[in-house]
């Protein structure tokens, strides 16, 4: 008999990167009662991983629950960014409605089209929460059209299109009906509109047990854990259920723990029912995707198609000159271990063999994606090298098609110019130009994915560091011809030893240097960027000779630039087709490929023949 659980809630928080999502499920949790009134809370308290934390961005989607009145509140908090879209499009499918929210001083911005298009296609009821509305030059109304405009774009139905729209300021705790904040006291408004507007979810418990695993959790007790929603029926401790998904699988396990969500902690319930979110122990050899079901009535779940991978790369053993002096796990074993250990919970991402056994293609959807993915390992002990990102071909009906991006850009009027000539020349196409917020104009252009690798820096040089710019995938297009992005070749050292002041001092008319006095390098490694369009090998090494003869003025103290430290995500754009990333858990160094300069020039000569 279908039922519906009034008391219950499941929603979903999406938005654009930055917009203010975990700041808002911060002041839910304090609202609700959730903390003690003297609990010491940490600001984003959701973002329980270091990498988040550092970079102020969500990678993982995660659950909690509150109770508000009578009701209880499962909510599920996404990341923003476009290469983390895996992890939103698959836990959408947990909840019956989202919050959508949108910067009022930014407006409606790439990943907002991304999030919402996925959420709109799933028939999901929306609240447009318009946040930051006491953020200076907040433009609350004329983002509530940017949103209509987009919502009509994308295709909305006539119900999706009578939306209700709460204001907020995630930061300071405060919701209204009204665009000036009205008396500005809590997030009631946002509830009451939590529990008026999200559809309660049907709960049919006499039904046999379905239920879809969407993430997957590790737990030092327990073991490998599965979060899901329960589609119909009831599970309880020590009942026995069958694990399967569409390929034919079938496995029965054991519940041996079921825990429901309650604030930042999980409570140890005997059972559940339809419509809850719970995570369970105890069931063997899951996956994310896969339909646990009562034993009798095997029936799985379709799960939701997750967008391809769009860049991959390739990671090998490191076998520099400095190999295994700062890794714990080094070897080839080590690393395909934990690349397969990844795709257990990264569902966006695919790992495959190559010709060598040295090295795995690794794909996933942007140098985003990939980079943290790099970061965690090298955090974890794990030495390796990566190769630069290529973008994924396909072919449709026998012609090559590309992967492409709609790229947003705001910058101040006088860097209009130059932005539009760079992205012209990596293959751009101009959708839109019109006035943004001051002396600001936002750009909107189509853009080959791999028009953008190695960009980023470039432009943040273009618009001294004030440029804004945003991407999210746009599906495949035939190929737009060749990008000739790079402008400038390598400063790379000529012999194996400790870079001394007076050969940097000689280097650095010659380029931007990447390492000082001090720092030892080895022969292939890349010391610098070179000034001119191609690679410049150069002996950061060389002392000076002593003489007696002493000459007035030459002798002061060099004086070195201090040296540009790439970050791993600009390394990563850096490097050409024949450079390497070698990761470490201490240090990140760039070299080429075939580190003997002899062997390098005979293999370009090769190639140009």
């Amino acid at each position: 008999m279908q039922t519906v659980r009034e008391d219950l809630r499941n929603i979903a928080i999406i938005a654009h990167v930055d917009h203010g999502k975990t700041t808002l499920v911060d002041g839910l949790l304090r609202q609700s009662g959730t903390f003690r009134e003297n609990e010491a809370v940490a600001d984003r308290v959701m973002d329980s991983n270091d990498l988040e934390r550092e970079r102020g961005i969500t990678i993982l989607s995660k659950n909690t629950a509150l109770t508000y009145n009578e009701y209880t509140i499962n909510v599920v908090d996404t990341p923003g960014h476009a290469d983390f879209g895996g992890e939103v499009e698959r836990v959408l499918g947990m909840v019956d409605g989202v919050l959508l929210l949108v910067d009022s001083f930014e407006g409606a911005m790439p990943q907002t089209r991304f999030v919402l298009s996925k959420a709109l296609a799933m028939n999901l009821k929306p609240i447009v929460v318009i946040n930051k509305i006491d953020r200076e030059g907040a433009r609350p109304l004329e983002v509530l059209d940017e949103v209509l405009e987009l919502f009509m774009d994308l295709g909305a139905n006539d119900e999706q299109l009578d939306f209700p729209v709460v204001y907020a300021s995630s930061r300071d705790g405060y919701a209204s009906l009204s665009p000036d904040g009205g008396d500005k006291k809590n997030l009631q408004p946002l509830f009451e509109a939590i529990i008026k507007h999200i559809p309660a979810p049907n709960a049919d418990k006499e039904a046999p047990l379905r239920m879809l695993i969407s993430n997957i959790g590790m737990d030092e007790y327990v073991g490998r854990t599965a979060v899901a929603r329960i589609a119909q029926g009831k599970i309880t401790v020590g009942q026995t259920v069958t694990v399967c998904n569409n390929s034919g699988f079938k496995k029965n396990s054991r519940v041996t723990y079921i825990y429901k969500f309650q604030g930042l902690k999980k409570t140890e319930v005997e059972e559940a029912i339809a419509g809850d979110i719970i995570l369970l122990a105890g069931l063997q050899d899951f996956n994310i995707g896969d339909t646990v079901c009562h034993t009798e009535h095997i029936d799985p779940i379709p799960f939701v198609n997750i967008d391809e991978p769009t860049l991959s790369m390739n990671f090998s053993v490191n076998n520099s000159p400095f190999a295994g002096q700062e890794g714990t796990f080094v070897t080839s074993r080590h690393i395909r271990e934990r690349l397969m250990k990844e795709l257990e919970t990264n569902v966006s991402m695919r790992v495959e063999e190559t010709d060598s056994p040295d090295t795995l293609k690794v794909s996933g959807r942007g140098e985003l994606h990939l980079s943290v993915l790099i970061e965690t390992m090298r955090r974890q002990g794990y030495e390796f090298q990566v190769s630069r990102p290529k973008v994924i071909y396909k072919e449709v009906d026998g012609v090559l098609n590309e992967p492409m991006e709609r790229l947003t850009i705001d910058t101040p009027e006088e860097y209009v110019g130059v932005v539009i000539e760079k992205i012209g020349t990596r293959k751009g196409e101009m959708l839109n130009m019109h006035p943004a917020l001051e002396s600001y104009v936002r750009l909107e252009f189509k853009i080959p994915a791999r028009g953008l690798i190695g960009y980023r820096s470039e432009f943040l040089t273009d618009t001294r560091g004030n440029g804004i710019m945003n991407h999210v995938f746009d599906g495949y297009e035939p190929y737009k011809g060749d990008i000739h992005a790079r402008q400038h070749g390598s400063m790379v050292a000529w012999e194996q030893g400790e870079a001394v002041t007076y050969g940097l001092y000689n280097a650095q008319e010659r380029g931007n240097l990447f390492i000082g006095a001090g720092e030892k390098v080895y022969e292939g490694m890349i010391v610098g960027e070179s000034a001119r369009n191609e690679d410049l090998v150069i002996n950061v090494c060389k002392k000076k000779h002593i003489t007696n003869i002493r000459a007035s003025g030459s002798d002061d103290a060099l004086k070195l630039t201090p040296p540009i430290i790439l970050s791993l995500e600009q390394a990563l754009e850096f490097i050409a087709d024949d450079e390497l990333v070698e990761v470490t858990p201490k240090t990140i160094r760039l070299r080429k490929k075939i580190l003997d300069s002899e062997l390098r020039a005979k293999d370009r000569a090769r190639k140009d023949s």
